[in-house]
């Protein structure tokens, strides 16, 4: 069996450090943050990723390092900068494969949909910059790096704009309202398929330094919104977009730079992750159930 080290205890993260426990390998789940568990074969760990030489004490012996902390959304440009140093500095030290949790960020708004996973990274955000920078960062470590970009979070605990901006009114039954073009598809990644991606992305036996794509459900975000109503046995009595004004009024400052994504169809090519990977979407049915686990 393998030692792994879980680097960001979210729900990616912990559901990554749960299949690996599952499979018979010790793994170490840290953050700042982390709590006790009761994971077969996880052992939590509190520790700031920002200190590399901790980190890699920690890290001794390991195989590979998932990556997949967070910082604060409005903070990536300053925050996230610190995690991936000392975590390639500390899987540098040791030896470890770098697996990285990134999203489609970097693509940039004039990126041809559907998105392939070897397009170029064109950024046309600050959040956008800031994830590719990371990933530049990873790439030229002197050890194998690979990332796994998902598109928004489907999925228990998933902190995602879905989560944030529609499923409250949703749960509710009240009017619902989102970003964008309520019409346009748009890929939504489930927290469990990013965890698997990101196990079997581990095993890659071809050439690193590339990325995978996450596979992913496509559906329009009034789609999701009714569908989640319907498995809630709610009424939703309207469904519209959010002006930027309003956007701004109510202080989603933050997702207003990256509403772009929401303007159009945003489609995920993931054939890749399917036939080199093995993995493959849920349904969108689970995705939407896992997400109301605590309301259904």
């Amino acid at each position: 069996m393998s030692f792994y080290v879980v680097v960001g205890a979210g729900p990616v993260g912990h559901e990554t450090a749960r299949l690996l426990g599952e499979e018979g390998h010790d793994v170490v789940l840290t953050s700042r943050s982390v709590g006790s568990n009761a994971l077969r074969n996880v052992r939590a760990v509190q520790a700031d990723a920002t200190d590399a030489v901790e980190l890699a004490r920690i890290c001794r012996n390991a195989d590979a390092i998932f990556m997949c902390a967070m910082a604060a959304y409005q903070r990536w440009p300053t925050d996230f900068f610190p995690i991936i140093d000392g975590t390639v500095r500390a899987a540098e030290a040791v030896g470890a494969k770098l697996v990285v949790l990134g999203n489609l960020y970097g693509y940039g708004k004039h990126a041809d949909s559907p998105l392939h996973s070897d397009l170029s990274l064109d950024p046309t955000s600050k959040k956008g910059t800031a994830r590719t920078i990371m990933w530049q960062r990873a790439v030229r470590a002197d050890v194998p790096a690979v990332e796994v970009r998902s598109s928004d979070y489907l999925g228990h605990g998933a902190i995602s704009s879905f989560s944030l901006v529609a499923l409250p009114s949703i749960i509710e039954g009240k009017p619902t309202a989102f970003i964008g073009n309520l019409d346009a598809t748009h890929a939504w990644s489930f927290t469990k398929d990013v965890a698997r991606t990101l196990v079997a992305a581990s095993r890659y036996t071809g050439e690193w330094r590339r990325a995978f794509h996450v596979p992913s459900q496509h559906a329009s975000p009034r789609e999701l919104i009714l569908t989640t109503a319907a498995m809630l046995h709610r009424e939703i009595p309207e469904t519209r977009s959010y002006s930027t004004p309003e956007m701004e009024a109510l202080g989603m400052h933050e997702l207003i730079e990256m509403s772009y994504l929401f303007g159009n169809p945003l489609l995920v090519d993931s054939s890749d992750a399917e036939t080199l990977l093995g993995i493959k979407a849920s349904g969108l049915d689970v995705m939407i159930a896992d997400t109301l686990r605590d309301h259904l």
